[in-house]
């Protein structure tokens, strides 16, 4: 097949890569080796106080990688990290991966229940945190439980001010700095970029989390094809200063920041929970050149009283993922910030590298941009994943690459059910045009069948986002007697706005959506459901729905 008709993008966008460059694989542990050996006096992690460069990052590393070899950690060992972002997290994740062991994250914010799914699912017998009082707590559940056998438990203290609290220890439960042997030798696993690095849980929009088996080979591949790209901004390997506010246990942060960022030589500054008034005052006393962030982290700081007055202007790059930008909040920010909102699009299954937004073509709404190089992606039909549809006509994204995960922990049928082809299928609807640029529709999960025609709730939610008090907002389909379905709005407004009333926004939308797509319901939250990443959660709405619904049919 020609490069014009498999990669369109190549040809139509030659200068917005090093599309021939080969794509690099190798294993993590060796990412931060030539991190280190080649800036070891670099910057590599700011954290309140404390600051570490790159040989004093290896060296904990590796003093850590020895005490846990001695603790019985080697390879084919699953480590469960529950760690916001701080020092530790990164020191583990190394640590651990140099044993040969892999890594199950769990999220601060996941329920208990979640939480023993996870380390049940996955394996581990070993749970490293911290002792913030929320982490801690269901860390000791989890023991006391019998989830898990070993809990190590590191001081916050060590990084300077904090609010972590004291721990009750007892057996199985020890503190991590007892783990830092000073030698910091330890026999090294040999690692293949096949084994599987990673046990990172999908987020669990139907039944329990899955595990997605990410391989040394995912990461190093997703890294080398971020480095692949032509950045019109300036961004310097070695001299640039990275917020960190987006969760490490999370796959956005994991690759695009921590590990990329980490692989270029550049210094994260770790943040461990966002707020917005906390990471604009660093913007401006360490004049951080990078910022990403999901769209409610970007929404908050165009919300922030008093931020058309803020001093930004030492960022390069700012940019969104983990979920659709609403259109109209995408040209505010770019307004606020003088510069292009970039983005692009990624799942946990492709270690998430996917698309990238081209900076010299315009935007519009669920504009995702073409792929890195070294991916295929293609648009396939919604009742034969097997048929490729053409350019401009709506079906399944569909993606093959050295990035794309192994499959799913103890799941063969449903990774069987994940391919087609040899391409992973991702439930994101979208369409390609000539040039091979790519729009997301909406998940197929998502879409609304109203009166027989498809209905596409993010198109709806980028109308109501056009109002100038919404805050934010999730559309759902709710049934409905005569279309099937219909849309429902869940909104918040913005502080100080006045009652918003469902035929008030039908009159407000009634130039921006057909008669299809009209939501027949309103509801106005205080807030609105969320992920630990900040991802704004359909999945809890229409469970809500759904409940709502079955109890009125048992009446």
């Amino acid at each position: 097949m020609s490069t014009a008709t498999s990669r369109p993008w190549v040809d139509a966008f030659p200068s917005a890569a090093r599309w021939n460059v080969p794509i690099e694989i190798g294993t993590l542990p060796d990412l931060l080796d030539k991190a280190v050996a080649e800036g070891p006096k670099r910057p590599a992690l700011s954290y309140r106080e404390a600051r570490l460069d790159y040989a004093a990052l290896g060296k904990l590393v590796a003093e850590l990688a020895s005490g846990l070899a001695d603790a019985g950690i080697g390879k084919g060992d699953t480590v469960a990290l529950y760690l916001p972002n701080t020092p530790y997290h990164p020191i583990a994740f190394f640590a651990a991966l140099r044993l040969g062991a892999r890594i199950a994250h769990l999220s601060p914010l996941d329920a208990p229940r979640e939480l023993a799914h996870k380390v049940k699912d996955s394996g581990a017998r070993t749970l490293i945190t911290t002792n913030f009082p929320t982490l801690l707590q269901n860390a000791l559940a989890l023991h006391a439980e019998g989830h898990v056998e070993r809990v190590w438990v590191g001081d916050d203290a060590r990084w300077g001010s904090s609010s972590g609290i004291d721990v009750p220890w007892k057996s199985g439960v020890a503190p991590l700095a007892e783990l830092f042997r000073g030698r910091g030798s330890h026999a090294r696993a040999k690692i293949s970029p096949d084994d599987v690095a990673v046990l990172q849980y999908t987020g669990g929009t139907t039944g329990m989390p899955k595990g997605a088996m990410l391989s040394h080979a995912n990461f190093t591949a997703t890294v080398s094809m971020y480095r692949s790209w032509n950045e019109p901004n300036g961004l310097v390997p070695g001299e640039e200063r990275i917020v960190c506010v987006l969760p490490l246990f999370h796959i956005y942060a994991l690759s695009v920041i921590l590990l990329r960022g980490l692989r270029d030589g550049n210094e994260l500054l770790l943040h461990p929970r966002f707020d917005a008034q906390a990471v604009v005052s660093e913007i401006e006393t360490k004049r951080a050149t990078a910022m990403l962030g999901v769209p409610t982290m970007w929404i908050a700081l165009a919300n922030l009283p008093g931020i058309e007055k803020r001093d930004l202007s030492s960022l390069k790059q700012c940019g969104s993922g983990g979920a659709p930008m609403p259109f109209e909040v995408e040209k505010r920010l770019e307004r606020l910030l003088g510069r292009r909102m970039g983005g692009g699009w990624g799942m946990t299954e492709t270690s998430p590298a996917g698309t990238r937004m081209v900076m010299s073509e315009p935007s519009s709404p669920g504009l995702i941009g073409i792929p890195y190089p070294g991916i295929d992606l293609r648009i396939v039909a919604l009742d034969d994943p097997r048929r490729v549809l053409g350019p401009h006509e709506v079906g399944e994204i569909a993606i093959r690459g050295q990035n794309v995960f192994k499959g799913y922990w103890n799941k063969p049928q449903a990774t069987a059910d994940a391919f087609v082809d040899g391409y992973f299928l991702t439930g994101d609807i979208g369409r390609m045009d000539e040039k091979g640029q790519f729009t997301i529709v909406d998940r197929k999960k998502n879409m609304i069948i109203s009166s027989g025609f498809n209905v596409y709730p993010v198109a709806i939610e980028n109308a109501i986002y056009e109002h100038p008090d919404v805050k934010e907002v999730i559309v759902i389909g709710v049934p409905d007697a005569y279309r099937g379905q219909a849309a429902k709005a869940f909104v918040t407004l913005k502080e100080g706005a006045p009652t918003l009333t469902l035929e008030a926004l039908r009159e407000f939308l009634a130039d921006r959506l057909g008669r299809h797509e009209m939501p027949a319901a309103l509801e106005i939250r205080d807030e609105l459901p969320r992920s630990p990443a900040g991802k704004l959660l359909a999945k809890v709405l229409m469970d809500e729905e759904n409940a709502k619904a079955a109890h009125k049919a048992a009446e």
